[in-house]
């Protein structure tokens, strides 16, 4: 939307002497439906939004800039700062990038330790999603209820790593002494997975009879498979308009799990909820199977030597999708570090699914994607006023 198009705007029909009023709806900085700063601007025309801008950048914190001419090892440990809810996708991400750059072979052990830690964050990012989902929905009941299933991941993350947030399992080279699986952590991550399978079918199945909710997000936020390819959708977020698209199947470390690629047809916000239902329900099989093929052997290879390498790059899919990471090694230290998060992709695609809703449908649709906004708030690009 250009600057005339700001605020009000009467349309004259040239074959009818309607008059048309286009109204601008601002939200944000801070919006009660996301904990995070963003700001939206809806062009309305009789509370049917015709156009829609999101603007991020807000809570900037240059995490790239800093992390330049770090020492490798204290710059993967930064990089958990990019996301509270996925950290530990990106320290592992930024270890993978040394690690394939430096040629170093992780330990068997370490690989399936770092399965299930993803996976556990899997299932409490998804988990998270849902109860907002639910709180954005207005539906306070459901929201706690997740938030209580959650608990039990979130325990058990702590368990592993020593935190709630930032475990900071990965280091180049394999995972943390303290995050080695004897017996009792063995067992007590079997029974939470137990638990969480419990509640969550339970929650599912009261989830999907409610024909109150089932009407609200049904058909709302609707966005094609052609939409979501062309806007650069990915993760969940493509995959419920049907495309079957898993970084996970590309990953040599996931090779030696079954699970199934989810997928909806409708990619409206139904299926987006339903994705990371069923997502879950994956992420279990694939912890069982971590646990009960856990190898014998050590955890962190230190054996490795430093030395320079150049441009190294690291995909791997992440709760929202596929995650990037890349930099340069000098001297030990971390030049030209990228980072680039499945947000960044996904909140434009939510700039068009909103687009032909009713004004009180806008905010679900955003969120839909799950969006992180501070994911996407790390990087400043300086250019020159006078070129």
């Amino acid at each position: 939307m250009d600057e005339d198009n700001k605020g009000n705007r009467n349309v004259s029909s040239e074959n009818s002497k309607q008059t048309v009023i286009e109204t601008e709806i601002a939200m944000g900085t801070v919006h009660p439906a996301a904990l995070e700063p963003y700001r939206v601007r809806l062009f309305v025309e009789d509370e049917i939004v015709k156009d829609a801008e999101i603007t991020i950048g807000i809570n900037h914190r240059g995490i790239e800039r800093i992390m330049e001419g770090l020492p490798v090892e204290k710059a993967n440990s930064l990089t958990e700062k990019v996301c509270g809810i996925c950290s530990n996708s990106h320290i592992w991400n930024s270890c993978m990038v040394a690690e394939k750059a430096l040629d170093i072979e992780v330990p068997e052990r370490a690989n399936y330790i770092r399965i299930i830690m993803e996976e556990l964050e899997r299932l409490h990012s998804h988990l998270l999603y849902l109860a907002h989902g639910n709180e954005v929905l207005g539906h306070e009941t459901f929201s706690m209820r997740l938030f209580y299933i959650r608990e039990t991941v979130m325990e058990l993350l702590r368990m592993i790593g020593g935190n709630r947030v930032q475990y900071g399992a990965s280091v180049i080279g394999g995972v943390r002494p303290r995050c080695e699986l004897d017996e009792m952590r063995i067992q007590k991550i079997l029974e939470g997975m137990d638990t969480v399978e419990e509640k969550l079918t339970a929650f599912a199945d009261r989830f999907v009879s409610d024909p109150m909710i089932m009407s609200r997000i049904t058909g709302v936020g609707v966005l094609t498979q052609k939409e979501a390819l062309e806007l650069g959708a990915t993760g969940p977020t493509l995959r419920a308009t049907g495309y079957e698209q898993d970084l996970r199947r590309e990953m040599s470390v996931y090779d030696p799990f079954e699970f199934d690629i989810i997928t909806q047809d409708g990619g409206d916000v139904k299926s987006n909820l339903l994705m990371r239902v069923f997502e879950c329900f994956e992420s279990i099989k694939i912890i069982r199977q971590a646990i009960a093929g856990l190898p014998d052997g050590k955890i962190t290879n230190r054996t490795w030597e430093m030395h320079d390498a150049p441009i190294t790059r690291s995909y791997i899919e992440v709760p929202r999708g596929t995650l990037y990471h890349s930099y340069a090694l000098e001297d030990g230290r971390v030049r030209g570090s990228i980072i680039r998060t499945p947000s960044i992709a996904n909140i434009g695609a939510m700039q068009h699914a909103c687009i032909g809703h009713h004004i009180t449908d806008a905010q679900l649709a955003i969120v839909q994607c799950d969006p992180c906004f501070t994911c996407t708030d790390r990087a400043i690009k300086i250019i020159r006023l006078d070129e």
